[in-house]
Parts: C-alpha cells; sequence; structure tokens
C-alpha cells in the first residue's frame, strides 16, 4: 500500500527502541501505522466531494524505574525518530513511577487471518468509488420521490500497524476495508422522519451498493406517519445497529479490566455468574475471517485470540491488555488498541472490543417479528453514550422505530425512550434471529427482549 515496505517500518521501529535504550531507558515500544483512504461523500442529494488521504508516523513509549514517558511523529526520518525518541525518554524521566507497571509484551507466535486484506479494494479507483456512490443515491432516488438523500460515503482503507519493542517483538500487519453508507429521510406534507440510516461495510470487496440505496429509502418511507405509544413494559426487538449501541456505552466499557480494576463496573467479581439469559453466548474473536476489528496482533503485539465472555449466560472472563493483566496475574487477552481521535500512532493503547461476538440462533427477521404480541422494532437510539457503564444503566431514544400489534409492523413509533439496566435487557432474551451482521465491533443478530421499560406519551 505505501512506499514504505514492511522491513523499513520495523527498522524505523528498531531505530527509536535502539535510541531510547542507549539514552537509558529500561523498555521501550515503537508502533508505526499507515493508513491510505479514499473518500467520496454524498451531500444534499448529491455527489460532493472526492478525496484520497494518506497518513504515517510512529509512537514510542518509553519506560525510565517504571515510569512512562510517551511521544509521536508523522515523519519517518532517521532524524525525526531520534528526537521523538529522545522527547518520550526525557517524559518518562519527568513523570512518577508507576509501582504497577509490569512490562511490554514478549515474543509469541502469531496466528494468520482470513480475509483481511484484498488487492482489489487497494487497485479500486476514486472513479469506481464515485460509480458506487452513483448506484446508492439513484437506487434510493428511484425507490419514491418523498424520499431525499442526506448524506452518504463510500470509502476504502488500506492500512498497516507494526509493533517493535525491547523485548524482540518485531510484528507486521496490513489490511483493507471498505465503507458505504446512506443516510436518507422522507417527506410528506408538513411531516418530515428522522434520519434512517443503511450501510454495509467489508474487509474484501464484497458490497451491494443497490441494497444500501434501496434499504435507506424503505426505512425512511416506513417511518411517515409515525404516532406516539403509550408507556409500559414492552417486548424489544433490538436489531443490531441499537444493540451495539446499547452494548457498546454500557455492557463492553463493563467487562473491560481497567474498569472492572477501578471498581467503576457492575460485573467486579462476577466471573462464574449468571448474569444472563442462557440463549446468551458472546466472544471477542480477533482472529475472526473478514472480521471488521481482525488483525493478526493488537496494538502492543500480543497475538489476537478468541475469548469467552459469556457461556449460555454465564460470565467467563475480561478483556485485557498488557498492563491491566500484569495487575491480575493473568495474560493480555490481546485487547489492547489505539482507539480515539486521532491517527492511531498519536495514541496509547486502550481496551477495547475487536469482533464481539453474539451467536446466532434460528429465527428469520420475520419470525421474531411474528412471535410478538405487543411490542417494538427498534434501529437506532439516541442518547447511548450517555448511559452509565458502572451500572449498566441506560435511558435513549429509539428512533427510528416501529410498533409491533399481533406479529405485525403496525406504524412507526415517535418520541419513545428506553430505560432500564443493560443487564435486566440481556436476562431477558427470549429470542435470537439468524441474521447475523457486522456493526464496527459487533457481530450480532437481530434479539428480542422482554419487559423493557418503555416510555412514550
Amino acid at each position: 500500500m505505501a512506499e514504505l515496505k514492511p522491513e523499513d517500518l520495523i527498522n524505523f521501529g528498531k531505530k527509536a527502541i535502539n535510541v531510547a535504550t542507549k539514552k537509558g531507558a529500561n523498555e521501550a515500544e515503537a508502533f508505526l501505522s499507515e493508513i491510505l483512504s479514499t473518500t467520496v461523500n454524498i451531500e444534499r442529494g448529491q455527489i460532493a466531494k472526492n478525496m484520497r488521504k494518506k497518513d504515517q508516523g510512529l509512537g514510542i513509549r518509553v519506560v525510565c524505574n517504571k515510569s512512562v514517558g510517551f511521544s509521536y511523529t508523522n515523519v519517518l526520518t532517521d532524524k525525526s525518530i531520534e528526537q521523538t525518541a529522545i522527547e518520550a525518554f526525557h517524559t518518562a524521566k519527568a513523570s512518577k513511577p508507576d509501582k504497577n507497571w509490569g512490562g511490554f509484551s514478549s515474543p509469541k507466535r502469531f496466528s494468520s487471518t482470513q480475509n483481511a486484506y484484498d488487492k482489489k479494494l487497494v487497485a479500486l479507483s476514486s472513479d469506481e468509488l464515485v460509480e458506487i456512490a452513483s448506484i446508492m443515491l439513484n437506487e434510493a432516488a428511484s425507490f419514491d420521490n418523498r424520499v431525499f438523500v442526506a448524506e452518504g460515503s463510500v470509502e476504502t482503507h488500506v492500512s498497516s500497524r507494526t509493533v517493535v519493542n525491547s523485548y524482540g517483538v518485531e510484528a507486521f500487519d496490513e489490511g483493507t476495508r471498505i465503507d458505504c453508507g446512506l443516510a436518507t429521510i422522507a417527506r410528506e406534507g408538513q411531516e418530515v422522519t428522522p434520519i434512517c440510516q443503511e450501510f454495509n461495510a467489508e474487509r474484501v470487496y464484497k458490497i451491494d451498493p443497490k441494497w444500501i440505496g434501496k434499504e435507506a429509502a424503505k426505512k425512511a418511507i416506513s417511518s411517515l406517519k409515525a404516532r406516539k405509544i403509550e408507556s409500559g413494559d414492552l417486548t424489544v426487538v433490538f436489531d443490531q445497529v441499537a444493540l451495539y449501541l446499547l452494548l457498546y456505552f454500557t455492557f463492553i466499557n463493563a467487562i473491560k479490566a481497567d474498569q472492572v480494576q477501578r471498581k467503576q463496573s457492575a460485573l467486579e467479581g462476577k466471573i462464574g455468574e449468571k448474569i444472563a439469559s442462557e440463549l446468551v453466548t458472546i466472544y471477542d474473536d480477533g482472529l475472526m475471517a473478514n472480521g471488521l476489528q481482525t488483525w493478526k496482533f493488537d496494538c502492543e503485539g500480543v497475538p489476537c485470540q478468541k475469548t469467552p465472555i459469556i457461556e449460555k449466560g454465564v460470565l467467563r472472563h475480561y478483556l485485557y491488555d498488557c498492563y491491566t493483566a500484569n495487575k491480575d496475574g493473568v495474560q493480555s487477552t490481546g485487547n489492547a488498541l489505539r482507539a480515539g481521535f486521532g491517527a492511531q500512532y498519536m495514541l496509547t493503547p486502550i481496551i477495547q472490543a475487536t469482533n464481539f461476538t453474539l451467536t446466532s440462533g434460528s429465527k428469520s427477521p420475520e419470525d421474531l417479528i411474528k412471535d410478538v404480541d405487543n411490542g417494538i422494532l427498534v434501529q437506532f437510539l439516541q442518547g447511548a453514550h450517555s448511559s452509565n457503564p458502572s451500572s449498566g444503566e441506560f435511558s435513549v431514544v429509539a428512533t427510528p422505530a416501529w410498533k409491533i400489534e399481533k406479529g405485525e409492523i403496525a406504524y412507526a413509533v415517535k418520541g419513545a425512550m428506553l430505560a432500564g439496566r443493560i443487564f435486566d435487557v440481556l436476562n431477558n432474551v427470549s429470542a435470537l434471529g439468524n441474521n447475523m451482521r457486522k456493526i464496527e465491533q459487533l457481530v450480532a443478530p437481530w434479539i428480542t427482549s422482554e419487559k423493557v421499560r418503555v416510555i412514550g406519551k
């Protein structure tokens, strides 16, 4: 993907490590990332921008007597890397020691991955991305003249990560990804629907822009003539997007070892206890074929793996990086990722899920709806970020959402809120769909949960 070869990136990492250790560091770790992205943006129903961007850089963590310093650069030359390593060293010398520091990772064998890199995506031109965007737009526009495309995009990413440390880790991996999405609204008279979205994300060139355009338009039309509903404890069918938003800010945060160790998780001390319905089995699989978060190793050079989280309702494991694993006397689960605002090399690792997988059931989405006498289908949640991982409590707005009556979609719902605890939602899961789908870190089907508090009028 880049002018720099894997051995060049590893050598840059080794250069940074050598500079730090010669200055007197006890240990050091260099992380390098490269990303080449091509983006076609859609604004107000038209293709508006076509951008191509490349970013690369190095971040180095240096440890002196258990004091950690960090610095980064986006200029990959011998001089800039030497300066960055020296800055990290001086930062470490000026920092307070951390008695819990346990060291960087040691070399281990990495497993292979499947369908994480596709040469077809590397070769896709901007013109081809424009054509994909046009197909999505045309499909949505032709579905119904009441549909208006608010925004959308088609993006390809070719990226790599490299980890080198003073214990002998020298690791390189690369991957590809394509994302297509469309956001629509529908207008009829004075009524305007909430924004409805549909998208597709894959690691290989396997997308369906016609389906995206049609589904985005269909959701918008089905959101017209929305009504308010009475409050009550209802059966809720969560599609994958709503489920992802709910789990990410509550349950996934609660199983991160740092949250547990800070006593900010309701799951502290719950390993081996039943915390969900027996229908619920969840694992985190950083090696999943075609997984959106699949890599050979995490951002500390630890091999990615499949970690059981819940087995038939019983909590089995937390997610660890090297630091938290050392505190608990266990092995890292390979969940140290550099996530947040900015390029990866600008960030230090945090614990994050990879491909967080809720195993599927046997029922189709249509069968899940047929089994509901009085409930709602929820596609998106607003306000999920304000949920409380310490307690698992949430209070969110369900929009778009649809009322289910006697096994059929009756009408769109307006202004409904969902409130409760994520652990009650998981305990009351009564059915699982067979329609597995990837939504960022989540891989899951639709799920049905009973007795969810819905606040309407």
